[in-house]
């Protein structure tokens, strides 16, 4: 045990706030629903007799809604974390993501993985949360950790 502890002393900073947190998320997920809405608002439009007439039965609209939605997600959590390591909700509020081993820069199916199990954590724990009121805090996943921008990776929790 004493061999762990040594190999995890790396200088660890303040994890980040579930506000901080929260208010990542919340940009993310409006930026990608604005985008997908605004897509889906072109896509589902009907001009007859001169008149534009917005269809919501349209499967034109439902499909540009959710790939708009579905590829400004990807962008914004997969490549443009790749090339920043942070989204555009982490930039504004000075959060970064780092490879939970050694605080490195995390690979693109890492990232891949961690944007997938968003969606899963979406439909499985947040309505449980919200339903029992629990105190259930937003897990790192796939060996990737939410850290404050310009902070180092803080190390885990060691294990009684």
């Amino acid at each position: 045990m004493a061999d762990r502890q040594r190999t995890l002393a790396w200088p660890t900073a303040a994890a980040p706030t579930h506000m901080r947190r929260a208010a990542a998320a919340s940009v993310d997920a409006v930026l990608a629903l604005l985008c997908g809405l605004a897509a889906g608002a072109v896509a589902g439009v009907r001009v007859s007799d001169g008149v534009a007439e917005l269809d919501p039965k349209s499967p034109a609209l439902w499909g540009a809604l959710l790939g708009a939605a579905f590829g400004l997600s990807f962008l914004n959590h997969v490549l443009l974390t790749l090339a920043t390591r942070a989204s555009l909700g982490k930039l504004l509020t000075g959060l970064r993501v780092a490879r939970a081993s050694d605080g490195g820069r995390p690979t693109f199916l890492r990232l891949i993985g961690r944007w997938l199990f968003g969606f899963y954590w979406m439909i499985v724990f947040v309505p449980i949360h919200l339903a029992a009121d629990s105190g259930v805090d937003q897990q790192d996943a796939v060996g990737v950790r939410v850290v404050r921008r310009g902070g180092s990776v803080p190390a885990p929790a060691a294990h009684a």
